[in-house]
C-alpha cells in the first residue's frame, strides 16, 4: 500500500486510509504511524480511527542484526525478554489460546540468554516454528516499558526495546533461505536477523481471554514503541 507521506520535526508521518471493506475488514479505517529520531532513540507511534467496529493489530516488521548485516548468524546476540508467559501455537503456528508460564523451558528470557543457546533443543514449539516465532506475554501492562533488551558481545552494540503493547513476538529468521540479497550484495541466510515486533497476541478475535484488538468508532487507537541503540561492553 501506497501511504501518505510528509515531514515532521525530527522525522516522517505517514497516513493510510483503508476503505470499508478493504481485504474484507469492515469500516473505513483512518491509520497514522510517525517515525521520530531522538538521539539513538527511534521512536513509532501508532494511531488510528474506525467509522464501524474493526479489528486493528500494527506492528513493525524490521530485521535487526547488531554485529553488522551479512556478519552471519545472530545466534551469539544475548537477549532478554520481560516475559513470565508465552502462547504456544499450533501447527499452523496460530495461537492455541494457551498463555503457558515460561518457567524451566527455552523460552525463559526474564535473564539473558544466547538466542542459540537452546533455540534448537527438542521442544515441541522450538519445533513447530523451526526455531522461535513465538508471541511473548509481557509482564508490564499499558504504559511505556522495557519489552527487551538484546546484546551483541563482538560489537558491545544494545538495542532495547519499549512499548505500550502487551505482547512482543520473537522471530529468529528460521524461513530466510538465502534467496534475499541485501545491502552490497550480502545474501540473508538462515537465522541471519532477529525480529522484535511489539503487538497485541496474533489471533486474539479468536480468543476472549487475549486482550481485545476490536476498535469501535468514536475510539482511538495509540500504541507507541522505541528502539533505542546504544554501545558498551559487558
Amino acid at each position: 500500500m501506497v501511504w501518505a507521506a510528509k515531514e515532521i520535526t525530527d522525522g516522517i508521518e505517514l497516513t493510510y486510509v483503508s476503505k470499508d471493506g478493504e481485504q474484507g475488514f469492515p469500516g473505513t479505517l483512518t491509520t497514522t504511524v510517525r517515525y521520530t529520531l531522538s538521539g539513538s532513540a527511534l521512536r513509532i507511534e501508532y494511531s488510528a480511527t474506525t467509522d464501524k467496529d474493526t479489528v486493528l493489530n500494527l506492528t513493525n516488521h524490521s530485521y535487526f542484526d547488531l554485529a553488522g548485516q551479512g556478519k552471519g548468524d545472530v545466534l551469539g546476540h544475548a537477549l532478554k525478554i520481560d516475559a513470565s508467559r508465552m502462547t504456544p501455537v499450533d501447527p499452523a503456528l496460530i495461537p492455541t489460546g494457551e498463555l503457558k508460564s515460561v518457567a524451566g523451558t527455552p523460552f525463559d528470557f526474564r535473564t539473558p540468554h544466547a538466542i542459540g543457546e537452546r533455540i534448537n533443543a527438542d521442544d515441541p514449539q522450538l519445533q513447530l516454528g523451526k526455531g522461535y516465532d513465538h508471541n511473548f506475554v509481557l509482564d508490564h501492562s499499558g504504559k511505556l516499558a522495557e519489552a527487551a533488551e538484546v546484546y551483541e558481545p563482538t560489537t558491545g552494540r544494545i538495542l532495547k526495546v519499549l512499548t505500550t503493547e502487551p505482547g512482543l513476538q520473537l522471530y529468529t529468521g528460521n524461513f530466510l533461505d538465502g534467496s534475499i540479497t541485501g545491502k552490497e550484495g550480502r545474501v540473508y541466510n538462515r537465522r541471519f536477523a532477529f525480529c522484535l515486533e511489539t503487538q497485541h497476541f496474533p489471533d486474539s478475535p479468536n480468543h476472549p481471554s487475549f486482550p481485545s484488538t476490536e476498535l469501535k468508532p468514536r475510539q482511538k487507537f495509540h500504541s507507541v514503541t522505541v528502539f533505542q541503540f546504544s554501545a558498551g561492553t559487558r
